[in-house]
């Protein structure tokens, strides 16, 4: 992961956007992180990301992550089905 100033990307922004497809990049202003440039190299990494950010999946993994811890366990076919049929699916 590589870090940089807001004074760099606004600098070299093409330069780091490419590399962002490579790697993580960490913005800085004033030393301390405000921001995180994540390139999509792939168009499936797009997807990923939404999937991985979507609030009924983060809601959906807490769930999971405590029925593991209560012992219990479930199927992927029917976390997948449930997050396929809700309101607002992923």
């Amino acid at each position: 992961m590589r870090t940089i100033s807001v004074a760099d990307l606004q600098h070299e922004a093409a330069r780091y956007l490419a590399l962002a497809a490579e790697e993580d990049i960490v913005i800085l202003q004033d030393g301390k992180p405000v921001a995180l440039l994540r390139g999509f190299s792939e168009a499936d990494d797009r997807l990923d990301y939404q999937i991985e950010t979507h609030p009924l999946f983060l809601e959906r993994v807490r769930r999971a992550r405590k029925a593991f811890h209560a012992g219990q366990s479930e199927r992927l076919d029917d976390i997948r089905d449930e997050l396929l049929q809700a309101d607002d699916p992923i």
